[in-house]
């Protein structure tokens, strides 16, 4: 039996995926959700969630990993983490009441049900194949349980830093003009109408 002191282990890949399913309730919440508040108030959850899994994976599990399950598994994960990154960021500096938040959400949504069936599946996937190496599933559990709790009261006393990515090479963005001006700028030129800048 568990103490407040001592938490029941709980092996590294039921770890992660208990983490799946809480940010997967978060998105079906997300959803239904009314009102500005609710929404900020559930991505500020998601992005939390997101983020904490995120290092506990980059920092513990996918180094463990290494040699033990496909390198391209592996290197995919890491980039698909840090396109959650980008729209983490995003979402964190906007609200729900400015064009796109929802879409967003959506779309960060999808990137992580795709990235969590790539490391769910039963028999190619990275947490069957890390098993079938032999790591040692309760020591790396019980090492990404404490790193969780550590970051997790961190965020909340300071709360979340800027996401760092691991693949992504920092090029320089470059926003473009709003939707609606754009749309309208093609249009003009569909038209015919020479006045209007072609993109």
């Amino acid at each position: 039996m568990a103490t407040a002191a001592q938490p029941e282990t709980q092996d590294a890949i039921a770890l992660l995926k208990a983490d799946h399913r809480k940010v997967e309730d978060l998105f079906a919440s997300f959803e239904s959700a009314r009102g500005a508040d609710r929404k900020q108030k559930l991505v500020q959850q998601i992005c939390t969630e997101l983020t904490v899994h995120t290092m506990i994976e980059e920092e513990i599990f996918y180094p463990a990993c290494k040699g033990a399950v496909e390198q391209d598994l592996v290197d995919e994960a890491y980039v698909e983490h840090d396109g959650a990154k980008v729209l983490i960021a995003e979402l964190l500096g906007g609200a729900p009441d400015e064009e796109f938040y929802d879409a967003k959400v959506k779309v960060l949504q999808e990137q992580i049900e795709h990235h969590v069936e790539e490391e769910e599946k039963r028999v190619e996937g990275m947490f069957s194949q890390a098993r079938k190496a032999g790591l040692d599933m309760n020591a790396l559990g019980e090492q990404m349980a404490a790193r969780k709790s550590e970051l997790m009261a961190r965020f909340e006393a300071e709360g979340l830093p800027p996401p760092e990515t691991r693949s992504f090479s920092g090029h320089e963005l470059v926003e473009g003009e709003p939707v609606d001006e754009a749309e309208g700028g093609r249009a003009d030129s569909a038209r015919g109408d020479d006045a209007a800048p072609r993109p």
